[in-house]
């Protein structure tokens, strides 16, 4: 049975190996309809005001299945699925997409999660030697972006980001004379980056891991995550820009009891690392954690920060849910059904919410890859603040 199942994920992985230096369909960059009236409310012209967005690309498959294995025989097949699934959504395929969004929404400020390096080798060394060592390079999220930002015209530099987990797992790359299954290395190591428009002043830039992750006992290391924060200087306004993506849930209720306490310790460090902040704060990221009622989500408002959905100025997305389409990306219909994607923002002296324009990207058909991908799992988030210059005054008003 095993080996008829081996046969097809072969099969399958060989033929877009085998591709994958082709043409994903189409990925010529092309013209954003400007006719719809939650971009145009969104692009209103206010002076002073700063546009930031916050993106899981999606790493194009699941681990979740990896991580809860319950035997280290069961991951060479269930990494193999997961590696088809991966070339099945086609990222380089998706960063159009997603640099069109970054097209239309202009934000000076963006912070991406999932960016991911993704590498292997033919042959496995991972029970002599466990430690992530496979070098050829599959795919590079971060420069496959860049370019395609590039092609669009758009001028940004990275400006900071974070390596979080660095996991190395076998899979099957072969089948050998007999038919027995050939292993090789597959490796994913996953970052937070924060983007900065050629203009904006970038400095004081931290990357760090949480000192809580979540243990991966059988594999020998933990699922680390982070965050990455730049001062960055927009105009005449200065403000602390912060990008994390927090411990994901996985539909088990016994390992998500555990998951909960690794996010709202995540949660709690980041909190405590801005609590001395003077400058305001825009916290951008994949939380993790279900608006209105989410233990983080509810925990993070309480230390003084504000979901700027909550005081958006738009009306034409009554739910603001940013998760989620299927993990194929092609189903037929907006699949978003939860809000775990934010911006927050913490403003000195009086600390009221900041006026705010918001909305939620990669949600429409239009959206969706020349072979009908949807560009991420998740929806972005795109903000437009007004925040105090220097002077602490608002140098226009938010209408």
């Amino acid at each position: 049975m095993y080996k008829s199942i081996f046969l097809v994920f072969i099969s399958l992985l060989f033929f877009t190996i085998g591709c994958q230096e082709t043409d994903p369909v189409s990925v010529q960059p092309t013209a954003e309809n400007p006719n719809l009236e939650e971009s145009r409310l969104f692009h209103k012209h206010h002076a002073g005001a700063i546009t930031v967005l916050t993106r899981n690309v999606y790493v194009g498959t699941s681990t979740s299945g990896i991580m809860m294995a319950e035997d280290l025989t069961e991951i060479p097949l269930r990494a193999t699925e997961a590696f088809e699934l991966l070339q099945a959504t086609n990222f380089p395929e998706r960063a159009y997409s997603l640099a069109k969004e970054i097209k239309m929404t202009k934000p000076a400020l963006i912070g991406l999660q999932e960016i991911s390096l993704v590498r292997m080798q033919t042959s496995s060394d991972f029970f002599a030697y466990p430690l992530p060592n496979a070098e050829d390079v599959v795919y590079d999220y971060l420069a496959i972006l860049m370019q395609a930002l590039a092609d669009y015209d758009l001028n940004y530099k990275v400006a900071g980001l974070v390596e979080n987990f660095d996991i190395e797992v076998p899979m099957v790359v072969g089948l050998d004379a007999n038919n027995e299954p050939l292993f090789g290395d597959i490796r994913l190591t996953d970052y937070d980056v924060v983007l900065a428009r050629k203009e904006v002043g970038i400095e004081n830039v931290v990357a760090l891991n949480y000192q809580v992750n979540l243990p991966l006992a059988d594999l020998g290391t933990e699922v680390f995550r982070g965050y990455v924060a730049v001062d960055a200087k927009v105009g005449r306004t200065k403000v602390r820009f912060v990008n994390t993506h927090l411990e994901a849930f996985t539909g088990d209720p016994e390992f998500d009891a555990i998951i909960e306490q690794v996010q709202n310790a995540q949660a709690m460090e980041l909190v405590a690392s801005l609590a001395a902040e003077e400058k305001p704060i825009i916290m951008v990221g994949d939380f993790n954690s279900q608006a209105p009622y989410g233990t983080t989500y509810q925990y993070i408002l309480s230390e003084g920060f504000h979901d700027a959905w909550n005081t958006n100025l738009l009306t034409c997305n009554e739910d603001g849910f940013t998760f989620g389409h299927d993990p194929d990306l092609r189903n037929e219909f907006v699949d978003f059904y939860e809000r775990i994607d934010y911006v927050f923002t913490r403003n000195p002296g009086d600390n009221l919410p900041l006026p705010t324009r918001v909305m939620v990207v990669g949600d429409e058909y239009r959206n969706r890859t020349p072979s009908g991908l949807w560009p991420s799992d998740h929806g972005g988030v795109a903000a437009k603040l007004k925040i105090p210059c220097y002077d602490g005054i608002f140098a226009h008003s938010f209408k």
